[in-house]
């Protein structure tokens, strides 16, 4: 009597195919480092000078400071924000704060101005105060209000990248060159065909669940500007505030 047996033939993998899938995994490996630690390489290479010469400050009471939670959690946290979060829009940027909380006292509304920067080549970029798509223009958050010929903050969010891909035309870049602002430096609004002069004052960096940056001062006319920061990252916040120059 015949007997039959039955099996499987396994396929043996060429060893050309493995030292391919082992070079890929390497590189992997490495892509996957770079990415959730480059928050910390473009820290030193982008800000720490700033923070050396006194350009940016650490922001108070007693917020977090760069230099500060750089544990492994917290940057696979940000790279996975990175990935999950669109920050085109711009109510993703700061997650933790409620909207209905954001503005304090509330303004005379325009629905648009334009905003420059001349240090930074910025000329006449939109800024919306009806709709949060930081693709399109700059957009002035939540229900803070401008309004220049009386007192109050606005708060303007502005899209960054690497440096060297700054473009002031474009929006999803144009605040990439904002870390090189220094105190004392001009902002100029054009609002409903009058225009304003607004003179730096304080510089500093936050994390995204700040909601300081949302503080109204009624003694004068004020801006906050915020973007991410470091370049190429959105693990913290870039603020820059400026006040309202007499006219």
């Amino acid at each position: 009597m015949r007997h039959y047996s039955y099996g499987t033939t396994k396929k043996k993998i060429s060893v050309g195919a493995k030292k391919i899938l082992g070079v890929g995994g390497v590189v992997a490996g490495i892509i996957m480092l770079v990415y959730f630690f480059f928050p910390v390489f473009s820290y030193h290479i982008y800000l720490s000078s700033a923070f050396a010469g006194g350009t940016i400050e650490a922001p108070l009471p007693n917020r977090l400071v760069l230099q500060d939670n750089l544990a492994l959690g917290g940057l696979i946290a940000q790279g996975i924000s990175n990935v999950t979060s669109d920050y085109t829009d711009a109510r993703n940027w700061f997650p933790n704060v409620n909207s209905a909380n954001a503005a304090g006292k509330e303004t005379k509304k325009v629905d648009e101005y334009t905003l420059s920067i001349p240090s930074q080549k910025i000329k006449n970029a939109k800024v919306s105060g009806i709709d949060y798509d930081l693709s399109k223009h700059l957009v002035q958050y939540f229900t803070t209000s401008i309004n220049p010929t009386g007192n109050g903050t606005s708060v303007i969010f502005g899209h960054s990248t690497l440096p060297q891909w700054f473009d002031p035309t474009n929006y999803k870049a144009i605040f990439a060159q904002m870390h090189k602002m220094k105190v004392g430096e001009e902002i100029l609004l054009h609002v409903n065909g009058k225009d304003y002069v607004y003179k730096v004052f304080a510089i500093n960096i936050t994390s995204p669940d700040d909601s300081n940056i949302f503080s109204q001062s009624f003694d004068n006319s004020y801006i906050t500007i915020v973007t991410c920061t470091p370049p190429g990252t959105v693990w913290k916040r870039l603020v820059i505030r400026a006040s309202l120059m007499p006219s």
